[in-house]
């Protein structure tokens, strides 16, 4: 997504991080509860802008990781005492372990089952026995639904932003379904750009979820989702067998 490149500065603008604040005390109540034993240190796989870190570090010791350098700047800019690590999280490996794993809809990024398995297997290579993690994805096979989504926000610095997301799933038989992104760009000296955005995005069913995760050697369910309007994702929840 240009989202998490050469418009990575607008991020804040489109999702604000005082919108994520119910949300992820939801997620934290899920880590907590699957997780054995004490849930001190969190590590984020695809943290993007940082907006759920921006209240998960009041619980946690966050240790957050993207892709995008664009998005781990984003992110530095409202976690600054947070750890941040460029990486993929199908191939990351950082030789330690931590008391939960969160994984929000960056997940959703990754559109063959082979990279879902990977993901999950970074996950688990990365959490301590006992200790838990969660995904969340925004849509699964069974919940997938045409729909349009908009919003945006103004800045402190005088620039503004609205959007319009257009969410479709153009082949029920396979594993992608399409989000197109329509961006309205105002600058601070009243300037005014539209942009354009396409998504092409991963959607398994619940069954390849849990299985999934029980492969990599998780056990494995589905945590009850929160408010339908603030998480209204599925939440797959896993522990590491002590």
């Amino acid at each position: 997504m240009r989202l998490y490149s050469d418009l990575a500065g607008w991020f804040h603008l489109l999702t604000a991080p005082e919108e994520y604040a119910f949300e992820a005390a939801h997620y934290r109540k899920a880590l907590v509860e699957t997780c054995d034993g004490p849930a001190v240190t969190l590590l984020e796989l695809g943290s993007g802008g940082g907006n759920n870190a921006s209240h998960l570090k009041q619980w946690f010791t966050c240790t957050l990781t993207d892709l995008s350098p664009e998005m781990l700047a984003q992110s530095r800019t409202i976690n600054p005492e947070c750890e941040h690590i460029q990486g993929d999280m199908r191939t990351l490996r950082l030789g330690r372990t931590f008391d939960v794993v969160f994984v929000h809809d960056a997940v959703v990024y990754l559109t063959e089952l082979d990279d879902l398995r990977a993901a999950v297997a970074t996950a688990f290579a990365h959490v301590r026995p006992g200790g838990a993690v969660i995904f969340v994805p925004d849509y699964i096979r069974e919940t997938i639904k045409p729909e349009t989504n908009h919003g945006g926000h103004d800045g402190p610095d005088g620039r503004s932003m609205r959007y319009l997301e257009w969410v479709r799933d153009e082949d029920p038989d396979d594993s992608q379904y399409e989000a197109d992104l329509i961006y309205v760009l105002r600058e601070a000296d009243g300037s005014v750009r539209v942009e354009h955005d396409q998504c092409i995005e991963g959607l398994f069913t619940r069954a390849e979820w849990l299985e999934t995760l029980q492969g990599a050697g998780f056990e494995a369910g589905e945590y009850p989702a929160g408010d339908p309007v603030e998480c209204p994702g599925p939440i797959f929840a896993g522990k590491r067998p002590a």
